[in-house]
């Protein structure tokens, strides 16, 4: 009788359709780390490939003398055409435009605390709501030129919040004080 249903299921392995043939099996549970064979691998960097020219690296940041602000903060600052770029970007995925200010530091620091991770500057002044509805990246842009106008020594930055997930997505810095 074992050896009809062997048989038995030799022939359907055989009939398999195409599909069934390329399926993977289930997972089926972890393996001792024993029954994987293991192999010292050679560590001569000769045999890697090369185009037999030299590597030209650039310096992304210069580490002396500047402040890490935002995501974009190894760009130069951005004109009014990139401002009006991003923001669009922001609200063409749905998110929600903010503006924070800062006055006295616009960048991570620390002050306060020591340990790892922990930064002061991270919280920032909104400026207003929230611009829920906004649909065209002017409207940020004029907003960005008020606080500018109210305090002008203010770091700026526009904020992309998913208001479904309710995370912030986006976030960059729009305007800097003088000197930045």
């Amino acid at each position: 009788m074992a050896s009809s249903m062997i048989s038995s299921a030799a022939a359907a392995a055989t009939r398999a359709s195409p599909a069934q043939a390329t399926m993977v099996a289930p997972f089926t549970g972890l393996k001792s780390a024993s029954s994987f064979p293991t192999a010292k691998k050679s560590v001569d960097i000769t045999s890697l490939a090369t185009n037999g020219g030299r590597v030209q690296c650039i310096q992304v940041w210069p580490p002396l003398g500047k402040k890490k602000f935002e995501t974009l903060s190894y760009l130069p600052t951005l004109t009014v055409d990139q401002l009006l770029k991003e923001i669009e970007y922001l609200i063409r995925n749905g998110w929600v435009p903010c503006l924070e200010f800062e006055l006295e530091h616009g960048f991570v620091y620390r002050e306060y605390h020591r340990s790892p991770g922990y930064y002061d500057g991270r919280y920032w002044t909104m400026w207003k709501l929230p611009m829920f509805g906004c649909t065209d990246a002017t409207q940020v842009l004029n907003e960005v030129g008020e606080c500018r106008k109210e305090y002008p020594n203010a770091f700026v930055r526009i904020i992309g919040f998913d208001n479904v997930r309710q995370v912030q997505c986006i976030s960059f810095i729009a305007a800097k004080p003088p000197g930045f």
